[in-house]
């Protein structure tokens, strides 16, 4: 029997495809939040089944992640010897983690069940108040599984997409806490606090602890942000759905080249096409 979207979120809990009272409070919750800091979290949001459905489809797919060890720093941009050498973007740090790209996921599997489920891609958008709202286009990013394994970390970094939706599925059994910078980069690149940030004197961070099922709703492309080293064999599995402002967009092709070890024809044909001027 085909699982259906109703069997992996909690309606009851977080009624996202219908008009009502309940989701009505749901959404002034989480635009207060996202207002505060840039960050909501929805406690439960899947049922006990859908962690479990999503769990065994990261599982067997978990193969297919593009595992990549190197040294970065927050932009994902190469070194620049003309600038000082305090400046962030020559800040560079091991990073070593793992995406399975989009194209793993068949329409008819339990994670784009969750993406495709009714009401979803409204509620995100009511949530976020966005007037130029769009899935990212991008066919290796657009829905994917980050997975992490002991002693794997994402090191600060500001994501390329302008608010990124993601569920908990499962958590390692120890580390992975989600540590992030609200907003620092709204406006303007403010060089000054991301160095506060890395170099462990900002007062800006907040940390995070996500359980499996939760939904967290977060402006990454503004609020610099980590995941912090695991500790034991379980890995981490995060299901991450991204949005842009802006139509079409794909992933530039030396980052997407960077996160799942390949490129299509259409990140070439589109490469520069953003809705801002920020550094990757």
């Amino acid at each position: 029997m085909t699982i259906s979207s109703a069997d992996l979120i909690d309606y009851q809990r977080c009624p996202i495809h219908q008009s009502a009272p309940a989701r009505d409070a749901l959404i002034g919750r989480v635009r207060a939040d996202l207002d505060r800091d840039g960050c909501a979290v929805i406690k439960g949001f899947l049922t006990p089944a859908g962690i479990a459905a999503l769990a065994s489809e990261a599982e067997g797919v978990a193969d297919k992640g593009h595992r990549s060890f190197n040294r970065t720093n927050v932009y994902f941009t190469k070194d620049d010897p003309d600038l000082p050498a305090d400046d962030p973007r020559r800040q560079f740090f091991d990073r070593s983690n793992a995406f399975v790209p989009a194209d793993n996921f068949p329409k008819d599997g339990p994670l784009r069940r969750v993406h495709d489920s009714p009401g979803f891609d409204a509620f995100i958008k009511d949530c976020l108040q966005e007037t130029e709202f769009y899935r990212y286009a991008d066919p290796l990013a657009d829905v994917i599984v980050n997975l992490a394994e002991e002693g794997n970390g994402f090191p600060w970094h500001f994501d390329t997409n302008n608010f990124t939706v993601t569920i908990a599925i499962q958590n390692a059994e120890e580390g992975g806490a989600f540590e992030y910078a609200p907003n620092i980069r709204k406006g303007d690149e403010n060089f000054e606090e991301v160095a506060r940030v890395l170099n462990g004197t900002s007062d800006k961070v907040k940390v995070l602890h996500l359980e499996p099922g939760d939904l967290q709703i977060f402006r990454g492309r503004y609020s610099l942000h980590r995941v912090a080293p695991l500790k034991g064999p379980r890995p981490r599995y995060v299901a991450i759905f991204s949005y842009v402002s802006a139509p079409n967009m794909v992933g530039a092709p030396e980052r997407t080249l960077q996160l799942y070890g390949r490129t299509l024809p259409i990140h070439h044909e589109r490469a520069g096409q953003r809705a801002d001027a920020f550094i990757d």
